[in-house]
């Protein structure tokens, strides 16, 4: 298992957002986090990420802590240990060009020609619209180029793991399809990637293992075909049925 949360608490001012959440995510697999809106999905990838301290328990990375009560690293530390996250509002740069964008996230590179060029093609080969307007300001491109620009930023540099959080959000079917696949490109590299997404078919397309959140908890563990394969467990946890989301 790459990433372990044991017991995490997450606080944000007063509030009490996440109560003891326990979860794995194993190596090279695609993890899915499902759940309602206010589930805590989102805060949980900021905790990880330290962007959001926890309060109580522990978050383990590769075997080492990373947050809560056995250690705590800044997000920029967290992140030189190999985690990309790709927020729900992508982190873009958007009056810098695609190619700016991406140099800012290859830390190893100070101009586009010093990014790794086999690297770079295999990104162009996921997503071309990149390639196409690799000089355009990021900001005037759309909302799914602005976010296959999110995922790319992401990617660049090889990762241990990737926390990506709804990259389907608001998107048209087409470009929602043109996503799966690049993801998919992705998890066959036996890339670690831990999903947040409320298209359930996305999640039944793309993931391995899920874990189900309810009010701050992780109320489900277990593999995604299962839970895709059982109606009655999707309406109990996620109020809904795959019937409908095809």
């Amino acid at each position: 298992m790459i990433l372990q949360l044991q017991g995490v608490h997450t606080h944000i001012g007063s509030y009490h957002i996440l109560h003891g959440v326990d979860f794995e995510v194993p190596t090279g697999e695609v993890t899915m986090l499902l759940g309602r809106n206010g589930a805590g999905k989102t805060t949980t990838l900021r905790t990880i990420m330290g962007l959001w301290n926890a309060s109580r328990g522990s978050v383990t990375f590769d075997g080492r802590a990373i947050g809560g009560e056995k250690g705590r690293l800044a997000t920029p530390d967290i992140s030189q240990l190999g985690i990309a996250y790709v927020p729900e509002n992508m982190g873009i740069f958007s009056d810098l060009t695609v190619r700016e964008n991406l140099v800012l996230a290859a830390r190893n590179a100070r101009t586009a020609e010093e990014i790794d060029a086999k690297r770079l093609d295999w990104i162009f080969s996921l997503f071309p619209a990149l390639k196409k307007f690799w000089l355009y300001p990021a900001g005037k491109l759309s909302g799914g180029q602005k976010q296959m620009l999110a995922v790319a930023r992401a990617i660049v540099e090889p990762r241990k793991l990737l926390l990506i959080d709804e990259p389907s959000k608001g998107l048209a079917p087409a470009i929602i399809q043109n996503m799966i696949a690049a993801l998919r490109e992705l998890k066959s590299t036996q890339t670690t990637v831990l999903l947040v997404e409320q298209n359930f078919n996305v999640a039944r397309q793309l993931g391995d293992t899920v874990a189900v959140m309810d009010d701050g908890r992780i109320v489900h563990r277990g593999s995604m075909g299962e839970l895709a394969s059982d109606a009655a467990l999707q309406a109990r946890l996620l109020g809904l049925s795959l019937a409908v989301h095809q």
